[in-house]
């Protein structure tokens, strides 16, 4: 039972109450000569079956016209428990589905924390669902919020500026955190108090002013992100060059194709490690191809050689298929390492 239903309920128990005891007094003074009081006092003792004495004896036409506002009240009764019983099953419900939520954020780690589920946070949403990650959602609107739970996710409903919210949502624990409400100063808000709770913590923010972006990383956002402009940006290309767009697509975007293009850090004494990618030669072994190498210290190599050297902490941009790319994650884990599940990614958020 929703709220707005459950105070409907009361106002038209309220409004039926104050009907059937106007009725039943003007009926008593019409019938009986009863005056005002009087017929009052008959209406309240009847609705409530309290049992106390008549006022004087009642005629015929009086005794029923009581039987009526006998069978009214009990009726008023009865519709007057189950809205309070509903309300309570609701509340003591409601109560347990938190509790049972905030449990299973409890026991989260390296999970992801959306603040903001409107259009561009549940466009993230499916990504990062498709990609394995575990999400946490915090909406203000009762609304989206009520949507995000259809759906299945791990729903707070709140304000994302406050820090309890914030730590309820396991923001010392999450892997990542993005900003997706339209309004830029809550968004700055979010990334202050996010960052200052796990500055380790990795942040995308969105900005619909250029003019925050700047604010936004020097409150602690790692990336600023205007869906307003890469729109626009994207909609120019594929008409400036509409099939490096439609490839760009396919390998960066979950539609249901077979490639992708991914980023792997390469882990401590990983076995590619003080090779070069002429030794490994991963796309002979495995398929996958190197775009790019992103150094740990800073820097990339785009399209490298094949006499690029290989270091631990490096991130390899790489293209192929989700069978090939589990493949190489397990294989660059080190010996004694237990193999990645595929396609969940968390350490790469982490920088």
């Amino acid at each position: 039972m929703q709220p707005s239903t459950t105070q409907g309920r009361i106002w038209r128990l309220i409004l039926f109450t104050v009907a059937l005891l106007l009725v039943g007094t003007l009926g008593y003074m019409e019938l009986e000569d009863y005056t005002f009081i009087e017929g009052f006092y008959m209406t309240a003792i009847t609705l409530t079956t309290t049992g106390f004495g008549e006022v004087r004896p009642l005629s015929a036409a009086g005794r029923l016209f009581t039987i009526v506002l006998l069978f009214l009240g009990v009726g008023v009764l009865g519709f007057a428990l189950s809205t309070v019983v509903g309300f309570v099953m609701r509340d003591f419900s409601g109560q347990l589905a938190r509790r049972r939520m905030q449990r299973l954020i409890e026991e989260l780690t390296d999970h992801i924390i959306i603040c903001g589920y409107g259009r561009v946070g549940g466009s993230a949403r499916n990504a990062l669902t498709h990609s394995g990650y575990e999400l946490v959602i915090i909406e203000k609107d009762a609304e989206l919020a009520q949507m995000a739970r259809a759906e299945g996710l791990l729903v707070l409903e709140g304000d994302a500026t406050s820090d309890d919210m914030l730590r309820a949502a396991g923001v010392e624990r999450a892997a990542g955190l993005l900003v997706t409400t339209g309004d830029d100063a809550v968004n700055l808000f979010v990334v202050l108090s996010a960052h200052a709770l796990n500055p380790n913590l990795f942040i995308v923010a969105r900005s619909a002013n250029r003019e925050n972006e700047r604010k936004m990383r020097q409150a602690g956002a790692n990336r600023v992100v205007s869906p307003h402009r890469i729109g626009g940006q994207h909609m120019a290309n594929i008409i400036v060059r509409p099939h490096v767009t439609d490839f760009l697509d396919v390998v960066t975007l979950d539609n249901g194709q077979e490639l992708w293009l991914e980023e792997l850090v390469l882990p401590e004494e990983s076995p590619l490690c003080h090779t070069t990618i002429g030794q490994a030669n991963v796309r002979e072994r495995i398929g996958v191809t190197i775009v790019a190498v992103v150094r740990r210290e800073g820097g990339s190599t785009i399209t490298p050689r094949a006499a690029t050297l290989l270091e631990a902490g490096d991130q390899l941009i790489v293209l192929g298929t989700r069978e090939q790319l589990t493949a190489l994650e397990a294989w660059m884990q080190p010996p004694t390492a237990v193999a990645p599940l595929p396609r969940t990614r968390r350490s790469l958020l982490r920088r």
